[in-house]
């Protein structure tokens, strides 16, 4: 009959699913109990504390075959996809710098696109990660970058436009200091041609999202 779950800092759709014993993540997300909470975040994994999710119970599947021959049964699942972009202090794209990341334990080293963009299949539970940037194509190279998986929440939060705020490099705190905050927001209107009033309505949120990416 299934169960509600409520959603914690740190969860993510895939890392929900794995936990439940489901590979794909959309056994969880396209259940009908859920249509209200997939027509109100139309990304699964950025989810907001306190969000109550319909976990159906796991059904089990028949398949026929010769008992005298051997079978091969595929999993499908999709893979979860750790995506970042590096920009200077001006929003120019890090470009071909090499980097390493650190994602349970397993260090990959690549380089940055054209457009300064990593993109990196990981682990379906996985809540954190650590960047270096090789060379000298940051002050932060060398610097180890934590990232966290699973805790963006959604951009209506006055957390996810903090935290979104933080990572285009506007430094709004904490969101507790008010001025703090209405400055970052009036630097990010300013640079983004919005009218400048201090205030993360709708249109500014909006903006915000695309310019995130997310």
């Amino acid at each position: 009959m299934g169960s509600y779950y409520m959603v914690v800092e740190g969860d993510h759709i895939s890392s929900i699913a794995k936990d439940n014993g489901f590979p794909d993540y959309h056994t969880i997300w396209d259940h009908a109990n859920n249509a209200d909470i997939k027509k109100q975040r139309d990304n699964p994994n950025v989810l907001n504390p306190g969000d109550m999710l319909f976990i159906p119970d796991k059904e089990q599947k028949e398949e026929s075959g010769n008992t005298e021959k051997r079978h091969t049964f595929v999993v499908k699942k999709e893979p979860l996809k750790l995506r970042l972009v590096l920009e200077d202090m001006y929003e120019k794209p890090i470009a071909n710098a090499t980097y390493a990341l650190l994602v349970e334990g397993v260090v990959t080293q690549h380089k940055t696109d054209g457009k300064g963009h990593i993109e990196q299949d990981i682990p379906p539970d996985a809540q954190e990660a650590t960047l270096v940037i090789r060379g000298e194509e940051t002050p932060f190279a060398d610097v180890p970058i934590p990232v966290k998986i699973g805790h963006l929440d959604p951009v209506e939060e006055v957390s996810g436009q903090v935290a979104r705020l933080n990572n285009l490099g506007y430094f709004p705190g904490d969101g507790t200091d008010d001025d703090a905050f209405e400055s970052a927001v009036e630097e990010f209107q300013c640079d983004h041609g919005l009218s400048i009033d201090g205030i993360c309505s709708p249109s500014t949120q909006a903006k915000l999202k695309k310019v995130h990416g997310c």
